[in-house]
């Protein structure tokens, strides 16, 4: 080994290989191995079990807008206005979500085009801190909205979320009346609600805005509910279904009107714009 050793720090000439940890993907459904790059340009989806991956909010708005689309900034809210504290401090975990995230906070809205069909488009991040309703989210989804008042076009809103976020306390449950509201005005106008709820979608953005459009939408296998099964089977004291609060079983039982491949999420969008959105004549 010493033999080895010297021979080995004696060639310094040569470069250390890197490997790119990224190069594969292992598919949380089927367990296997996928190439990272062939996962990535089937839309986040394996090619081995169909299963939906997560994806972040660029990715998404680039899959359903189309190209030249203009991202709206996230807006400025007050941060940390409970002061408050867990294991650690919320502005410690808002700096640490920040530094895995091109954005600040888990809500990015794109205002452009659907095949040609003017939209507005709200995404919701599940990378950053769960995608967690907060001042910032709340505040963003009602940004989506008044640019879809403001140029008379459907607003599509993508959701996942583990609910609201606790370390803003009451101000974040304030965001579900608050979006309930701006629903409500869009209704007012005549303009499309889309809602294409995605994997998990749940808590306070379940009980708000992901269940107030006039169409929803899921991908497959999709987790969407209020609260978890083990709470739900806990207090019933019953065994719940195969299936229970998935994509396939809401649209079984009427809660959902659509499941929908990602690759075919864009032209059904599209589809529904055609027969929502109000005419040129009527705007």
């Amino acid at each position: 080994m010493n033999w080895f050793t010297r021979v080995r720090n004696s060639l310094t000439s040569l470069s250390k290989r890197s490997t790119d940890k990224d190069l594969w993907v292992k598919c949380p459904s089927c367990q296997q191995m996928v190439f990272a790059q062939e996962y990535q340009e089937n839309a986040f989806v394996c090619p081995r079990c169909d299963h939906h991956g997560r994806i972040g909010a660029d990715e998404r708005l680039a899959q359903i807008l189309d190209e030249g689309f203009e991202a709206l900034p996230i807006p400025d809210v007050k941060e940390d206005p409970l002061k408050f504290r867990d294991t650690s401090k919320y502005t410690d975990r808002l700096k640490k979500a920040r530094g895995k995230s091109p954005h600040k906070d888990a809500f990015l809205v794109g205002s452009g085009a659907i095949e040609g069909k003017p939209a507005v488009v709200g995404v919701q991040d599940f990378g950053f801190m769960g995608g967690s309703m907060g001042m910032a989210v709340g505040t963003a989804f009602c940004q989506g909205a008044e640019r879809a008042l403001t140029r008379h076009c459907p607003y599509i809103v993508v959701t996942a979320a583990g609910g609201a976020r606790m370390q803003e306390g009451i101000l974040s449950l304030m965001q579900m009346p608050k979006a309930t509201v701006m629903t409500r005005r869009l209704k007012e106008a005549g303009l499309p609600y889309i809602v294409v709820l995605t994997d998990p979608t749940t808590g306070g953005v379940t009980a708000s805005y992901a269940m107030l459009g006039d169409v929803h939408l899921a991908e497959p296998g999709a987790l969407i509910g209020f609260a978890g099964q083990r709470v739900i089977q806990d207090t019933i004291r019953e065994q719940l279904p195969d299936g229970f609060q998935r994509a396939e079983y809401l649209h079984k039982h009427g809660m959902v009107d659509m499941v929908v491949h990602r690759h075919d999420l864009r032209d059904t969008l599209a589809t529904l714009i055609d027969y929502l959105a109000p005419s040129a004549e009527a705007a």
